[in-house]
């Protein structure tokens, strides 16, 4: 029997194999980064044992740094989550051949199936030749043999692209996984993402827990889920199950894992099989009722499945909160997470609390919000709901973006659920959503309240001229004008046609069109206002000159390590417009930045290594003089 368990992960996965543990009576092992010292699963954890340095490839790469924490915190099982070595079969052996149990598959079943080649081979699918790649076979897509999350990952529909994105692609993957392998296979646009749960024991019983859709995505990450896959026929949904697990017997897999398959036409192409439990598996658990990670420990203990696969109840939706910024190219956000909390009703799976850090090394994933409905149309309203209500007080997050792609109508209806969702839809999705200039009126009433609360009173004989105050949000920036009224109310003169019901520092109450509507407000020193769900800033009434930066700057569109910069490059180059000039990484993501137009590079601020903040300046590219058009 497991007494004390070990997970070589961190954040979200770790958190939520502490929270089985507890329920199991298993004592818990974290490890953790320099990074990571204050992190919510090292807090939640019975012992914790440092990873010394922040890097992955430090710290929650290093098999034989984990192997040893576990022996010398007493742990008799290592759980490797998901990421960074879950899929290693040279750390799965390192494991057992320390005495401890493994929770995972065997080693050999990983090898087999944790590479994409391999795994690919062994169905008898070949990968493209690279040096063999023509205009005909494009579009590609090159991928990490190792891992997944997106990562090591690229979409080339130009030829000339292909040798770039291949190292690209190699060097990104070497960072995340510790592998730089990559190959290259046909991509196929636009199909949909559906996989199949898989649990294994070690007496020949094999549970296929029903299908996922996972089609919407951003940069090749799933975004939202969902339990089972909407709207497939019976005969194909019955050949991802039967492929599947034909899989998972031929090569004598054990414990969870996953199948993944892309279907286009009516057809089903197979992708890879994860051999761990995903980040997704959420859905799964609320259909069917399970718990798969303490399956995933009675397995590791010898118990044998019943024989029968449970049944599946009703609909589930999980939906990613990542800190990122979808309407700036997904850019990743950084910053203290000031206040998290979500409605009763839903399942939270996260690696944050209230008063966290959200920093640059790792995966900006917040949280995992999950339901479970009878049917899809409760799930999808209650999700979208929860959503909305949630307090998410801190950088800007994907959470209006999660709220509209829910409500959209393709993927409401499942009229047209597949990866392009985000291609087609992104300029709609981002809209600011409405109710931004009653916000800013709430903000600005309810900072005047405050104001009058600390110095006192605010009305006086003489009219004055209004109060005014500008604040910035996603959908630009909203101008209030108000005056103190001699009752200790307000008079909101513009926008116009809002009647000020009541205001308090934290709670204002607004009438528009006779309908009344109320505002929680939270103000932070920084200027960040928190209004309902609006996230606004306070604009100063003055610009800063220092603030300025001269044309053709290029500033670090987020905090993060320059990774590379293109081979040769150096000041006085003559640049073209979108010309790849260096490669930030952040969040074990790469972020290309180019070339804003053509013309000289006059500045070059950047080198492989060098850490950056957001706004900070990482070239100029002084843009060829055009002369005026004469009359």
């Amino acid at each position: 029997m497991i007494s004390r368990l070990l997970v070589a992960n961190r954040g979200e996965i770790a958190c939520r194999v502490f929270r089985t543990c507890r329920d199991l009576g298993v004592s818990t092992v974290a490890v953790y980064s320099d990074a990571d010292a204050g992190a919510l699963h090292v807090r939640e954890a019975d012992a914790a044992v440092r990873l010394p340095g922040a890097a992955p490839s430090e710290t929650y790469l290093r098999g034989d740094l984990i192997v040893e924490a576990a022996l010398a915190a007493g742990a008799d099982a290592v759980h490797p989550g998901y990421g960074f070595l879950s899929e290693n079969a040279d750390f799965a052996r390192a494991v057992i051949d320390a005495g401890l149990v493994w929770i995972g598959p065997p080693p050999a079943a990983i090898e087999a199936m944790a590479s994409k080649t391999r795994a690919k081979e062994l169905l008898g699918i070949a990968p493209l030749d690279p040096a063999r790649v023509t205009e005909a076979d494009l579009p590609v897509l090159v991928k990490a043999a190792a891992g997944g999350g997106g990562r090591g990952m690229r979409i080339v529909r130009e030829l000339a692209d292909l040798a770039v994105e291949l190292e690209s692609a190699s060097a990104e993957a070497a960072s995340a996984f510790g592998d730089g392998e990559v190959f290259v296979e046909p991509y196929v646009e636009d199909g949909r993402h559906v996989e199949v749960q898989l649990l294994c024991d070690a007496h020949g019983t094999v549970w296929a827990l029903g299908t996922r859709d996972c089609s919407l995505q951003r940069r090749h990450q799933k975004v939202i889920e969902e339990a089972p896959a909407p709207g497939l026929p019976a005969a194909l949904e019955a050949s991802l199950l039967d492929t599947a697990v034909r899989a998972a017997k031929a090569v004598g897999y054990v414990g969870a894992g996953t199948v993944e398959f892309l279907v286009a036409d009516g057809r089903a192409h197979f992708l890879e099989m994860n051999t761990r439990l995903q980040v997704e598996h959420p859905v799964t658990e609320e259909v069917y009722g399970v718990d798969l990670v303490a399956l995933q420990l009675a397995v590791a203990e010898g118990a044998k499945l019943p024989p029968e696969t449970p049944a599946p109840r009703g609909h589930a939706i999980e939906a990613r909160l990542y800190a990122e910024d979808p309407a700036r190219g997904w850019a990743p956000q950084t910053g203290a997470l000031r206040l998290f909390d979500v409605p009763e009703g839903v399942r939270l799976d996260t690696g944050y609390a209230s008063g966290d850090a959200i920093g640059v090394h790792y995966d900006p994933m917040i949280a995992k919000l999950t339901v479970h409905a009878p049917t899809r149309d409760g799930a999808v309203r209650k999700l979208a709901r929860a959503l909305e209500r949630a307090r998410i007080h801190g950088p800007v997050t994907n959470r209006d973006l999660l709220v509209a792609s829910l409500r959209h109508p393709e993927y409401a209806t499942a009229d047209r659920l597949d990866t392009g969702f985000y291609d087609r839809n992104l300029p709609v999705l981002t809209t600011a959503p409405g109710g931004g200039d009653l916000a800013a009126v709430a903000a600005a009433l309810a900072a005047a309240s405050a104001r009058r609360g600390r110095f006192g009173g605010g009305w006086r004989n003489l009219r004055s001229q209004d109060e005014t105050r500008t604040y910035g949000g996603t959908g630009g920036d909203h101008e209030v004008r108000y005056r103190p009224m001699r009752d200790g109310g307000y008079e909101v003169t513009a926008p116009e046609g809002v009647r000020v019901v009541a205001a308090a520092p934290d709670r204002v109450s607004l009438e528009t069109a006779g309908v009344v509507r109320h505002f929680d407000v939270t103000a932070y020193a920084d200027g960040t206002v928190h209004v309902g769900g609006h996230r606004l800033t306070a604009r100063p009434r003055f610009t800063d000159p220092r603030e300025q930066t001269a044309p053709g700057s290029l500033l670090a569109p987020m905090p993060g390590t320059v990774v590379r910069v293109a081979d040769g490059l150096a000041v006085g180059d003559p640049v073209t417009a979108g010309q790849p000039l260096l490669w930030l990484e952040a969040m074990k993501m790469e972020h290309r930045v180019t070339a804003p137009a053509s013309g000289t590079l006059t500045a070059l601020h950047a080198a492989p290594g060098r850490q950056v903040e957001v706004g900070a300046l990482l070239a100029v590219v002084q843009t060829e003089e055009r002369p005026e058009a004469q009359s």
